[in-house]
């Protein structure tokens, strides 16, 4: 698959130009077609007794536990390996030295784009420091030189510099996707001149101290969780990284200054020390097929115990209780100005906030919701430009946005909680004074539309095109989808009057932060600008689910040398939560993950898909259907092969007491472990409204799947999975496909890119 993956060949093209005598450059992690044909297991034993030895390894862990009984278990477990005095030594060659820019083409698929970088220190040198403020300089999002005169001027489609920090060196990387009718070197000389401009010192030093601050809130966020702080470890184990040098990060970059900054742009980043990937559309002749070998299947083990396992089963633990979620005590319902409820939930560990309004309405009432939200962000008001409140935001550490769902629409407004009442000021300006500029639209309609033209091209924009086609039929795309002539009648008035119309709806607000009740709903009586009378939003526009009475099948054409494969089944059934136990068993045991038959069978066993799953999807709405739906991706001579097995598996499904003990157990010890805390109790209660619901439904998982039996999961099987006609939708090159075998499953549609896109 990654053969035709256009961005991990840029990626690849780039990592060997700057790279060359490196590993960085000189291998990739997947490796070639020949490491692939030809593995050598004594090579893969020898590699495994090199590095993974004691004095090589770290256990990082966050959590509570109690540190001394920790010890006890990892010396039990890990104890006994023994360490090595002859880890190995990767000696890499000189890098040369970079004095004419290398450039390099990829042909494929994918729309157009090129990708200019640079080499820089690695992880644990100074450059790291200074690269993070540069980083955020040229691009951050909101107020970056890329962020106000690339992206905010409409000059380029889309554009971005990131920096890539590495164990031994570091890269900046600036990559933008070009207008209608722009070429390549185009986009890249406007990307390069932002870089000279940050090199001629031609920016506002308020942006370090901003970028400091805004790192400082993406810490907060990050390290505010056991998977943060563990991660955090595994960073500087990997990179070596002195424990205090991690802490004093922060600390530091703030001593970073503008000066600092520019020499540093002028040491590192000239215009002939770099690498230019231009990735041009068109087939790759390079492109190698791999045909389809013999398989001999492998018999899988499933029902087998290894004396380890056998050993961690029998150990005796004191069990971790579950703890769930109250609905009336976990979180507090405050009432705001005009009756508005408040979901509220106190951030007790950090300053960041979350604020979200929740208006029932979305695309399905009306599909320009979305552009509408896109348009306002390039505005300003009469005293205020686009880019002053982009910079306003980012200096505060705060941002907003609007996004429109299929039945909900969200304004989320977050950041650094001493700044939350300036944030929802300046949302609440921007959506109420807006001032319209026509030349904006005009260039935000073009951007659309050529953003549109490129993700035809794209593999796996196609297939998600083609499932939701065959999910939810022509009406559904056609009704929340705006044609390119429908969208370029648009006016500025109706778009901004879709966003204040919006505002002036009954709704909810979703809080997570640290203001206290009193001072939080002063914030929002003082900033939060509703009429007098909040107007109830537009009955909710439903498009059902497809339904599947019979088998068919939906063929659309993408030029590669593998399938998308996906089937789909609806028969109707509404959400009853009587099913939810037995439906996650099922679940688990036979689409779960690597334990899973769907993988052990399809990708172990009997090498027919790089990738495949299996799953009945559990409505997250009363009004929406449960649906079976499964997906294989594989070459196109094993179409039929891959699809006969699934069918097989899918039907008569294989059965294994052990698996099914695996899986059980594995579902009890997550729900033991789990912890819905901090602001995903809000979301969690929201998602159990959507089902009416006023309880977690993790408790009756706890309660049902103990005493399930294999027999369950079978009946439960022949019940509701086996025998279901499905709807297969194939994205493919019809010319290699056995359409005899396609024939068989069902009538066949062929559908064209402007069916499944809508435009």
């Amino acid at each position: 698959m990654s053969l035709t993956q256009d961005a991990r060949k840029v990626r690849e093209q780039m990592m060997n130009a700057l790279f060359p005598t490196h590993p960085y450059g000189t291998q990739t992690v997947l490796g070639s077609q020949e490491h692939l044909k030809n593995p050598s297991i004594t090579n893969v034993r020898q590699y495994h007794a090199d590095w993974y030895v004691p004095n090589n390894m770290a256990v990082c862990m966050s959590g509570d536990f109690d540190p001394d009984a920790t010890i006890a278990i990892i010396d039990k477990y890990f104890g006994g390996l023994v360490p090595s005095d002859a880890i190995p030594e990767i000696a890499a060659s000189p890098l040369p030295d970079i004095n004419t820019p290398i450039a390099r083409d990829v042909l494929g698929l994918d729309a157009e784009n090129v990708t200019v970088a640079w080499r820089t220190g690695g992880m644990n040198s100074s450059d790291t420091d200074v690269m993070n403020i540069l980083g955020g300089i040229l691009y951050n999002g909101t107020a970056g030189l890329f962020d106000l005169d690339l992206i905010q001027q409409q000059k380029v489609l889309s554009a971005y510099a990131t920096f890539n920090s590495l164990a031994d060196h570091g890269l900046l990387v600036m990559q933008g996707r070009p207008k209608a009718g722009q070429t390549l070197d185009e986009v890249k000389d406007l990307m390069m001149a932002e870089l000279e401009k940050l090199k001629a010192g031609d920016f506002d030093e308020a942006l370090i101290t901003a970028t400091v601050n805004n790192y400082k809130a993406q810490m907060m966020n990050y390290l505010d969780s056991n998977a943060g702080r563990a991660d955090a470890f595994v960073t500087a184990f990997i990179n070596d990284i002195p424990w205090a040098d991690m802490v004093g990060e922060l600390d530091r970059i703030a001593r970073i200054t503008k000066q600092d900054v520019v020499a540093f742009a002028n040491s590192k980043f000239r215009t002939d020390n770099c690498a230019v990937i231009y990735k041009r559309e068109g087939r790759d002749p390079n492109e190698l097929k791999m045909s389809k070998p013999p398989i001999t299947p492998i018999q899988t083990n499933r029902d087998a115990t290894s004396a380890f396992l056998a050993e961690i089963q029998n150990s005796q633990v004191t069990p971790i209780e579950p703890v769930f979620v109250d609905y009336s005590k976990d979180l507090d319902r405050l009432t705001a100005q005009n009756s508005i409820e408040v979901l509220y939930k106190k951030n007790t560990t950090t300053d960041i906030f979350d604020l979200e309004y929740l208006y029932e309405t979305g695309y399905a009432n009306d599909p320009a919701l979305s552009l509408a939200a896109d348009y306002l962000s390039y505005l300003g008001t009469a005293d205020m430009t686009a880019e002053q409140f982009a910079a306003e935001f980012y200096n505060i550490a705060c941002s907003w946005s609007i996004q429109a769902g299929e039945n909900r629409t969200y304004v989320v407004i977050s950041g650094l909680g001493e700044n939350m009442a300036r944030a929802i000021e300046l949302t609440e300006k921007l959506i109420a004074g807006a001032v319209p500029n026509e030349a904006i639209l005009a260039g935000l309609k073009a951007d659309m539309i050529k953003a549109r033209a490129d993700g035809k091209l794209n593999q796996a924009r196609n297939f998600a095109a083609l499932r939701t086609y065959a999910s939810r039929g022509p009406a559904f795309i056609t009704g929340t989808t705006l044609t390119n002539a429908q969208l370029g009648a648009l006016t500025s008035e109706e778009l901004l009057g879709k966003i204040r119309a919006l505002t002036g709806l009954q709704h909810r607000i979703a809080y997570y932060g640290a203001a206290d009740h009193a001072a939080l709903l002063a914030d929002l009586g003082a900033h939060h600008n509703v009429p007098a009378t909040l107007a109830a939003p537009a009955a909710k526009v439903v498009y059902p689910y497809m339904q599947t009475p019979s088998s068919s099948v939906i063929l659309a054409e993408y030029d590669a040398a593998q399938i998308y494969y996906a089937q789909y089944s609806n028969r109707g059934e509404t959400y009853d939560p009587a099913n939810d136990a037995i439906m996650t068993m099922y679940n688990n045991y036979f689409g779960g993950g690597m334990s899973g038959i769907v993988f052990q069978e399809m990708r172990e066993a009997r090498g027919l898909a790089y990738s495949a799953s299996a799953n009945l999807g559990r409505p997250s709405r009363l009004e929406n259907p449960y649906t079976y739906t499964a997906f294989i991706a594989t070459q196109n001579d094993k179409l039929k092969d891959a699809a006969t097995a699934f069918d097989d598996i899918i039907n008569n499904m294989p059965e294994s007491e052990a698996v099914f003990n695996l899986t059980k157990e594995s579902i009890i010890t997550d729900l033991r472990t789990e912890r819905v805390i901090k602001s995903n109790v809000l979301w969690s209660y929201i998602s159990a409204q959507d089902l009416g619901l006023d309880y977690d439904r993790r408790r009756t998982l706890w309660e049902q799947i103990p005493a399930m039996t294999l027999q369950d999961v079978k009946a439960f099987q022949q019940k509701w999975v086996a025998g279901r006609p499905y709807t297969f939708a194939i994205l493919g090159r019809s010319a290699d496909l056995d359409m005899d075998y396609l024939r068989s499953l069902g009538p066949i549609k062929k559908v064209t890119k402007e069916d499944i896109f809508g435009y």
